[in-house]
């Protein structure tokens, strides 16, 4: 904590773990609130894995989100029923089925990224100059730690 007399102390790494995960934490929390779609984090991860990888077999869905089966199909389930993914079978086995996006489930996607990039950049337009150069340098930063938290690169949610 900072003192009134002295100058502020350089906060240790698991000072700056808190800090980082709890304004990352915020920040996922805000940008949601105004751009989910009415879907959960899960679900819209989950749309935006497929999208990204293309159909997938719930297996594989599953594994992607780190999910267990049982919870994934219904998940599925779910944004089966609100026309955001559907089931076709998959040609290389016809016993197995793949999860891709429907027309509409693009369309939410294309919708939520854009009312949250609007959110972010309109926020970001009220830093100053400093400020707006230092996000540019911390986003790649902030990518390889979810690299090295053994995420990779996440899906364009």
């Amino acid at each position: 904590m900072r003192s009134e007399a002295g100058p502020a102390e350089t906060p240790t790494r698991a000072e700056l773990a808190t800090r980082a995960r709890l304004v990352v934490l915020r920040l996922a929390r805000r940008l949601r609130r105004t751009a989910d779609g009415g879907l959960t984090a899960t679900q819209l991860s989950a749309l935006a894995t497929i999208e990204s990888r293309g159909p997938l077999r719930l297996g594989d869905l599953a594994a992607a989100e780190g999910i267990a089966p049982p919870t994934v199909s219904r998940l599925v389930d779910h944004l089966e029923g609100a026309g955001l993914v559907r089931r076709q079978t998959d040609a290389r086995d016809g016993r197995s089925f793949l999860v891709a996006l429907t027309p509409a489930g693009m369309a939410l996607l294309a919708e939520l990224r854009s009312t949250g990039t609007r959110l972010l950049d309109r926020a970001m337009a009220s830093l100053g100059e400093d400020d707006q150069a230092t996000l540019v340098a911390a986003v790649p930063v902030l990518e390889r730690l979810l690299d090295a938290l053994g995420e990779g690169s996440p899906p364009d949610a």
